[in-house]
């Protein structure tokens, strides 16, 4: 059974925020509040963790399309090639912010991600999102606990999150209710951005 964690967004405790920290280290599973919906993250390190996301979303490892959850732009040059002062007006205009932005990813990235030629980068505008991030000391692998096919409340109620997700994850936390609405989606690997997805970002900045 997953422990079930309210924190709030205003100040989130220190002590709260090192449990879920603790338990993703060991490889737990997280279910955690960002600006847009509730997400489902793992350590970015951690390989059976990885796997076990994949399984739940039911796509192999090598090909799952998951985001790396960023603290602030600084985690930028550990998995992504140098990118123009054009690209990088772009994300200080946007981040922290609901989009996900996709860019050429570099030879530092995780072993698992070795063979992705790009990477999705998100730095939520969330202060729980932010506070584990910083914690953990490295990105959360993170991807939508949204039914892409109809939206429904438990996406959105943490509590009723929590009764769907009891018996496949470790921590629920509930940061009061999300959005129903996922990130806006821009690729930026070629150097122009390319809307791939709208969604709650404002396209009209780019």
């Amino acid at each position: 059974m997953a422990q079930f964690i309210k924190i709030y967004s205003d100040n989130p405790n220190p002590a709260a925020i090192k449990k879920v920290v603790d338990v993703l280290k060991k490889g737990g599973l997280i279910i955690y509040p960002t600006d847009t919906v509730y997400g489902l993250g793992c350590d970015i390190t951690n390989t059976k963790a990885l796997e076990k996301i994949a399984r739940i979303k039911g796509v192999k490892l090598a090909k799952a399309n998951f985001s790396f959850i960023c603290a602030d732009l600084s985690n930028l040059s550990e998995y992504v090639k140098q990118i123009d002062t054009a690209t990088f007006k772009i994300l200080k205009r946007a981040l922290p912010g609901p989009y996900t932005f996709i860019l050429p990813g570099n030879n530092n990235l995780p072993k698992d991600f070795k063979k992705k030629k790009t990477v999705g980068i998100r730095v939520p505008d969330n202060s729980i999102a932010n506070a584990l991030v910083k914690a953990l000391g490295n990105p959360i692998v993170s991807t939508s606990i949204r039914d892409e096919d109809e939206l429904l409340e438990y996406t959105t109620d943490p509590e009723l999150i929590y009764e769907k997700w009891d018996n496949l994850v470790d921590i629920v936390i509930d940061g009061g209710y999300g959005d129903n609405t996922a990130s806006t989606v821009v690729d930026l690997s070629d150097g122009e951005p390319e809307i791939i997805r709208e969604g709650k970002g404002d396209i009209d900045i780019f």
